[in-house]
């Protein structure tokens, strides 16, 4: 009689589905990182109607949830509906094959977004950098298709990922390429941007360095997914990198859109840390003697008591520096709203 060992020799579950059941873990916490990064620009952009970029957030959420629906689905079959069978281990699933496509569909579209940021970004000045990089995106489609094909075509069991390796060494290194091309596209067109500005170099300073770590992530995935592949082509490490790869796509894009909440308060912030705004009627106040201090708040009763301003509260007093002496002064001013 022929036993389980016999049929599948060289199944270690560890470094095959026990890999992919990780990588689903993580692909679960990156769809969480997901609905966090839609809903904060839901929330940013809430006094807007229906907008391209929304209906792109909505897109992109999709896709994803489609994505870890499949993936789970996957690993469900099986580990809990094939427990303990053994024979059905080997077998590429049908949700395994549709989960491929719709990972390769989603980068495909995340990379036209970007081509999409990189037209606006460089609106009134030369168009042969946008169009380049569009240009290399759109001939990518012929490798996103090719490989689409093939897992339909070609893949029955695991074990035939083996013969489309070459297809996957061209669709990773060409992803890989691409965005490398995106980001550095990006990186130069705000480089151009800088005025002299303190405020507005630090904000694309930081954009800068987001857009590189995020095209460097992403790289640095594909190029995982193609030294896995290389090195151990007969376990599933590789899958399960490419599990995560989409979710890296979606959080780095909604993230990029959600870029300018994230800095422009903390730029903000340093110019203003050291005054706090307040509504209320505000009147200007001199630290004096006791009997001026009363003259002086007869007379602001009748300058600045009105019903309606807007005020503006300098928390931390203002020192007027004298010739012969500091005076702390707290000033208070109208704010003129009614004028």
């Amino acid at each position: 009689m022929t036993s389980t060992q016999d049929l599948i020799p060289h199944l270690h579950l560890a470094n095959t589905f026990g890999a992919l059941f990780i990588a689903v873990i993580l692909a679960a916490i990156l769809f969480g990182v997901t609905n966090v990064q839609a809903f904060i620009y839901f929330q940013t952009h809430s006094d807007t109607g229906i907008t391209f970029y929304k209906l792109v957030v909505v897109w992109l959420w999709i896709l994803d949830a489609l994505h870890l629906a499949l993936i789970v689905y996957s690993i469900y079959f099986y580990l809990v509906i094939n427990y303990m069978n053994f024979g059905a281990l080997p077998e590429f699933i049908w949700s395994a094959k549709l989960q491929s496509a719709v990972a390769v569909v989603g980068i495909f579209v995340e990379h036209l977004l970007y081509v999409y940021r990189i037209w606006t970004v460089s609106e009134g000045r030369s168009k042969v950098l946008p169009i380049t990089v569009g240009v290399v995106v759109v001939l990518t489609s012929s490798v996103s298709i090719a490989i689409i094909w093939l897992i339909y075509q070609e893949v029955h069991v695991m074990t035939d990922l083996i013969k489309i390796v070459w297809i996957l060494y061209t669709y990773f290194g060409v992803v890989a390429f691409v965005d490398i091309l995106i980001a550095s596209s990006l990186c130069y067109l705000l480089a151009t941007f800088r005025t002299g500005f303190p405020r507005t170099d630090l904000f694309i300073s930081k954009l800068l360095i987001y857009i590189i770590n995020t095209g460097c992530l992403t790289s640095m995935c594909s190029m995982a997914a193609i030294i896995t592949c290389a090195v151990m082509p007969r376990n599933y490490i590789f899958e399960a990198v490419k599990f995560v790869l989409l979710k890296l796509y979606v959080n780095s894009f909604i993230a990029l859109m959600n870029a300018g909440s994230y800095a422009q308060p903390k730029v903000d912030a340093m110019y203003s840390s050291e005054y706090h705004v307040r509504h209320d009627v505000y009147r200007p106040r001199l630290h004096v003697g006791a009997s001026q201090d009363k003259e002086l708040q007869a007379s602001q009763k009748s300058m600045f008591d009105r019903p309606n301003d807007e005020v503006l509260y300098i928390a931390r007093p203002v020192q007027a520096v004298m010739p012969q002496r500091p005076i702390e002064v707290t000033m208070r001013t109208n704010s003129l709203s009614s004028a």
